[in-house]
């Protein structure tokens, strides 16, 4: 049977963190599944572990976003979620609907229904909630705009409330969160802001850089490691995904870990060859835990709208999303799609994304995020 050599890690100076760890090949059991290891994967896998990883000819957008996050780390204490989502439309729309529009009539509502359904929250959410508060006026259930305004609140956090559910990563040792995405998203960076948040509860986490197709991952991840001084488990680039993993999961699980992070590469939800790659890493994991992966987060781009809701479509069908990350809700994202995926899936939004510090991906609150959006009061944004 043919055998990996591991690498030799490169000596780390007095004082300087760890570096990112390179674990050996998979287990002699995983290399008779022609399902997941072929002699070809096998040779690239080894001409990779002999070859050095050129740089990338430019920096993608996540690696930027990664520099601004580093830079941001050392501010000040986080942000409240209103200070963080009053500058996204949905916010500025409602808050200049309810400001000039204080008469409570039909007109009201139609332009409510408008900013909701521009803010990406979905048509059919959006008739809905829209024709139930019109039925509720004709009934003379509002005294004023201020008492629709309220309970238009109450119908969003009705919406929001049965997916506000924590990821407890506790049961399972390590508990394997394997995470999904289009490209651009996030995803590293989330993996990132969660290894740190993991690891500030107490928790040993291992990260595995799945994400063997774009250049600079790989190194992305293993900065994020030495930055929270959690170690990476890595092989070149191209090298088999489901390779990675499963020796992370096998290195977690000899190191006594309680978290595995892994990351995958980005992939449009209409690419069938690398969809299906994310069953195969799934299947992999299964030789060694037949419940792994424990969670399937998926991370979304809050500013790409009602597409999302086809992202999550195709992606629960392949690997069986069950939790999602929001990203990218401060600002200038429209914020609606949050809604439009409540009611569509139903599926835990475990955090959401208001900022580039590791502090400003916060566990989902629904009354939090829908008094962030809304205006305190009628004559205040």
């Amino acid at each position: 049977m043919l055998k990996f050599w591991k690498k030799k890690p490169a000596e780390t100076p007095p004082g300087q963190p760890a570096a990112a760890t390179t674990e050996a090949a998979p287990a002699d059991e995983l290399a008779h599944d022609t399902d997941a290891f072929s002699l070809d994967n096998t040779a690239s896998a080894l001409g990779e572990a002999l070859a050095e990883t050129p740089p990338p000819a430019a920096a993608p957008a996540e690696d930027e976003a990664f520099e601004r996050a580093a830079i941001a780390e050392a501010a000040p204490a986080k942000r409240s979620w209103r200070e963080r989502l009053s500058g996204s439309s949905f916010a500025k729309g409602l808050s200049s609907l309810f400001n000039r529009h204080p008469k409570l009539d039909d007109d009201l509502l139609d332009e409510l229904e408008t900013t909701l359904i521009t803010a990406d929250v979905g048509i059919e959410a959006s008739t809905s909630l829209v024709e139930d508060l019109r039925k509720r006026m004709h009934k003379r259930e509002f005294a004023d705009a201020t008492a629709l305004l309220a309970a238009l609140r109450q119908s969003l956090i009705s919406l929001l409330k049965p997916v506000e559910t924590p990821l407890a990563v506790t049961g399972r040792q390590p508990f394997v969160i394997l995470t999904v995405g289009i490209n651009g998203v996030g995803k590293t960076t989330t993996i990132g802001k969660l290894a740190r948040r993991y690891r500030d509860d107490g928790h040993q986490v291992i990260l595995a850089a799945g994400d063997t197709f774009r250049a600079a991952a790989v190194e992305q991840l293993k900065t994020w490691g030495e930055r929270n001084k959690v170690p990476v488990i890595s092989q070149g680039q191209d090298a088999d995904s489901a390779s990675v993993i499963f020796d992370a999961l096998q290195a977690a699980r000899s190191r006594g870990a309680d978290v595995l992070i892994a990351d995958t590469a980005g992939r449009l939800h209409t690419q069938g060859g690398l969809m299906d790659e994310l069953g195969k890493i799934a299947r992999v994991l299964k030789k060694l835990d037949a419940d792994a992966p424990h969670e399937v987060l998926m991370v979304i781009d809050g500013t790409t709208g009602q597409n999302a809701v086809n992202q999550v479509r195709q992606f629960r069908q392949i690997v069986g999303v069950t939790g999602l990350v929001v990203t990218k809700l401060d600002g200038t994202a429209k914020g609606g799609v949050v809604f439009a995926l409540a009611r569509e899936f139903g599926l835990p939004i475990r955090y959401v994304g208001l900022g580039e510090t590791a502090t400003d991906l916060r566990v989902f609150e629904a009354e939090a995020y829908v008094d962030g959006l809304l205006p305190s009061s009628l004559g205040q944004g």
